[in-house]
């Protein structure tokens, strides 16, 4: 089972979406496919048509082991076939002290998705828009880090803080984490994003996306009817750009293990 991650400490870039367009993605191309949803704010939950505060159990009880609640047991399906979500809501926010007192803290979800080895070809976390304990897990679980990126200027300024965190995690538990930053909510019809879209690709080289994603005002739709855009409207520009995105995250992943980097 292949683990990524989602992340960026702002909200607003498309994290939640990027999750979900890319897990609807991949189960389009008959992947079995897990999303875990790692953000109090439960914004992949609420996209995917579920109530956050209907759930009795979520991956908080499953992180803090809350009489040994397992990933298994807190995991829905979605509209999508092959398409599952592990749910979050509010009571997430307490995991970051809770998990803080434990040993190896870092690798606890690491050791929760021992659980799920075996039923899913991928697992996708959706993280926090923090750098906090959710998300070093994510990155210390994950073998890519998709880091969607707003083309404005002032976005390139806490890439180099979300690095800092990426690089420790590879010195302290997880070695072969690789990073690809994906250009988000792009508009090219302002020479401001043009600029910032080519500056993105020069900052970071070969750790970016060809593919990008333009703003639309469909992913709110997408999002209101519990979809993932891909499958609510699959004709979509935005759409199709997420299945190019996913191609080159098959492409990455051919690559790393035909050389043994992983």
């Amino acid at each position: 089972m292949k683990v990524y991650c989602v992340t960026n400490q702002k909200g607003g870039v498309g994290k939640s979406t990027t999750c979900a367009c890319i897990g609807a993605s991949l189960a389009e191309d008959s992947k079995r496919v897990l999303l875990i949803d790692l953000d109090p704010q439960a914004g992949l939950t609420v996209s995917l048509g579920f109530d956050p505060d209907s759930f009795q159990r979520t991956v908080y009880d499953v992180l803090i082991g809350a009489n040994g609640t397992t990933l298994s047991s807190v995991i829905l399906k979605t509209k999508v076939p092959r398409l599952d979500l592990a749910p979050a809501n509010l009571d997430l926010s307490a995991a970051e002290a809770e998990l803080l007192g434990e040993i190896a803290w870092e690798r606890m979800l690491t050791q929760t998705l021992h659980d799920v080895e075996g039923r899913y070809d991928y697992a996708i976390v959706d993280c926090p828009p923090s750098l906090g304990v959710l998300t070093t897990n994510a990155l210390a679980a994950s073998s890519l880090a998709i880091v969607p990126l707003q083309t404005e200027y002032l976005a390139l300024r806490g890439l180099k803080q979300l690095y800092k965190i990426v690089q420790k995690v590879r010195q302290r538990s997880n070695p072969s984490l690789q990073v690809r930053v994906l250009r988000t909510m792009f508009d090219g019809r302002t020479s401001h994003a043009r600029e910032v879209f080519d500056e993105i690709a020069s900052v970071v080289g070969n750790e970016v996306f060809e593919a990008s994603i333009k703003r639309t005002i469909r992913f709110p739709d997408a999002s209101v009817a519990g979809l993932p855009l891909v499958v609510f409207d699959p004709t979509h520009e935005a759409s199709q750009s997420y299945r190019d995105i996913t191609k080159e995250i098959i492409a990455y992943d051919q690559t790393t293990i035909h050389s043994g980097t992983r």
